[in-house]
């Protein structure tokens, strides 16, 4: 399967800031078990790319995504936010069938 993860503008110019703060060349997108709907996401800056990541570029930044987390990814969409209450990561996820409020955990 080919993972088709999009990212907006916003999201990259993020991704852009923080690493050249952390100096690190990749942001790696993963699914975990856990959260209160059975998964969450976990972001994190990477400084190596694995043998199982695919890697996504756009908008001058990196994304790796490893193997088992591609499945829940597809045809996602990576954004941030600034809201009053705070800014964040969102994925926009037409796989999940559901999320609780925290905004970072869902189930398929």
């Amino acid at each position: 399967m080919t993972l088709n993860l999009n990212l907006t503008k916003s999201a990259a110019k993020q991704i852009k800031q923080l690493g050249d703060f952390e100096k690190a060349p990749y942001f790696r997108v993963s699914v975990d078990g856990g959260g209160c709907s059975g998964f969450q996401y976990k972001f994190d800056f990477d400084t190596e790319k694995r043998n199982n990541d695919i890697e996504i570029s756009a908008f001058g930044v990196k994304i790796l995504v490893d193997d088992i987390s591609q499945g829940f990814l597809h045809d996602a969409e990576l954004d941030y936010v600034e809201e009053l209450l705070g800014s964040f990561f969102k994925v926009n996820n037409p796989n999940a069938t559901a999320s609780c409020g925290c905004g970072t955990s869902f189930s398929i």
